[in-house]
């Protein structure tokens, strides 16, 4: 799967629909998936798991990038981010996410997710312009 094409970002949408399915949300019946493409080639992906203290839930992206450091290790590089719902609702990433996501995603990777103009592609640069970061 080349994410660089848009043959790529369709297949990594079509994962993160997949994972969205699996989504625990019986409080919003809002309905999260997410799918990492990584640096090592690998595809991650994650769902929104609610609670009924609402602090205490994740989000499918975090849930992704959790399960890709679990598998992979710190080292991981996210190239490509893809967020579907079962919702037909607008969804980027949450900023909770987009600072996780800072922390791992190379700043030219393309990020997917639905907007109320149908589906956006843009970099993860210009997703979270000015991410907090601290250089270890």
């Amino acid at each position: 799967m080349d994410v660089k094409d848009s043959a790529g970002l369709k297949d990594l949408m079509e994962l993160a629909r997949l994972a969205a399915q699996r989504s625990y949300s019986p409080y919003s019946k809002f309905r999260v998936g997410a799918a990492l493409r990584l640096s090592n080639g690998a595809v991650v992906t994650g769902t929104n798991v609610e609670n009924a203290s609402y602090g205490l839930t994740i989000c499918a992206e975090r849930s992704a990038l959790v399960s890709a450091v679990s598998q992979f290790g710190p080292e991981i590089r996210v190239e490509a981010v893809a967020v579907a719902n079962l919702n037909d609702a607008a969804s980027s990433p949450c900023g909770a996410c987009r600072q996780m996501l800072a922390e791992f995603t190379l700043p030219d990777a393309p990020v997917v997710f639905p907007s109320t103009d149908g589906m956006i592609t843009m970099p993860f640069k210009e997703v979270l312009p000015a991410a907090f970061e601290m250089k270890l």
